[in-house]
């Protein structure tokens, strides 16, 4: 296939990419201050459009569950920008009200559409409404969170730290469920839930990515992991599951073509 991208070759390092929930678009950003939309045929790939975010490198893009809009969070920056697809405008959030935030950088969206978990320092974690952007609760985890994921179904959090413990939360009361200790980690890197809800995978700073059933993360203080990944051999920056759970996709972006398919 030919590059997704190779109407408008991004100018710097990219940050993201993404496929759009339900149509064959694909969305890429990155440190080149822009998000680009790109309809994928595999042929020609044409650009649908580029928004330009003037002083913004994006340090991470997503669509919205719908697909109606695009969420871009900058490397050094407070604020983030909401793209509103369908009405074609490009919309700062300066400040949320009640979140004493100097960067806002990691984020993650709630499958069912309803909630948006920022990421913040010294392990506070804060789930926005995806409708308001505003604030609706603050959790807390033991030392610093690096990486959060949403169950399928939207009701828990699984929040990676990075002293190696991973903590479930209860999206409704906010409450901690469990936390379990992730076997051998050193450092907590990124964490993956798959689609049908069966898995846990958790990757850390060695380059390993354990993998778990979620039934044994939510009794067992120190799960043992169904199987350890030992084929990275720098830090695990991104693991994912295929959407039928029969691939999980562990990657290192620290050395070229460290992408494995288990």
């Amino acid at each position: 296939c030919l590059p997704a991208n190779q109407e408008r070759l991004a100018g710097g390092k990219l940050s993201t990419v993404q496929f759009h929930p339900s149509a064959q678009v694909i969305l890429t950003a990155g440190r080149d201050r822009s998000v680009s939309l790109f309809q994928v045929d595999g042929i020609k790939n044409p650009k649908i459009q580029s928004i330009y975010l003037e002083s913004f490198p994006i340090y991470k893009a997503c669509f919205s569950a719908d697909g109606e809009q695009v969420i871009a969070t900058g490397t050094h920056h407070k604020m983030f920008y909401v793209y509103d697809m369908m009405g074609g405008s490009i919309i700062p959030v300066h400040q949320v009200r009640g979140m004493e935030e100097k960067f806002v950088k990691n984020f993650e969206v709630s499958p069912d559409g309803s909630f948006m978990l920022l990421t913040g320092t010294s392990g506070y974690l804060h789930l926005l409404s995806m409708k308001t952007k505003e604030l609706i609760s603050t959790m807390k985890v033991n030392g610093r969170s690096t990486a959060s994921a949403f169950t399928p179904d939207s009701s828990k959090i699984y929040t990676y730290s990075k002293e190696g413990e991973v903590f479930i939360w209860d999206v409704k009361s906010r409450k901690c469920l469990h936390r379990f200790e992730d076997e051998g980690s050193l450092e907590g890197k990124c964490i993956a839930v798959s689609r049908n809800n069966q898995y846990v995978a958790c990757g850390s700073v060695s380059g390993v990515v354990n993998l778990y059933t979620t039934d044994v993360c939510l009794k067992e203080s120190n799960p043992k992991p169904v199987k350890a990944i030992m084929n990275l051999v720098t830090p695990a920056t991104s693991v994912t599951f295929n959407p039928t759970t029969e691939i999980l996709a562990v990657a290192s972006n620290e050395a070229d073509e460290a992408v494995k398919l288990v």
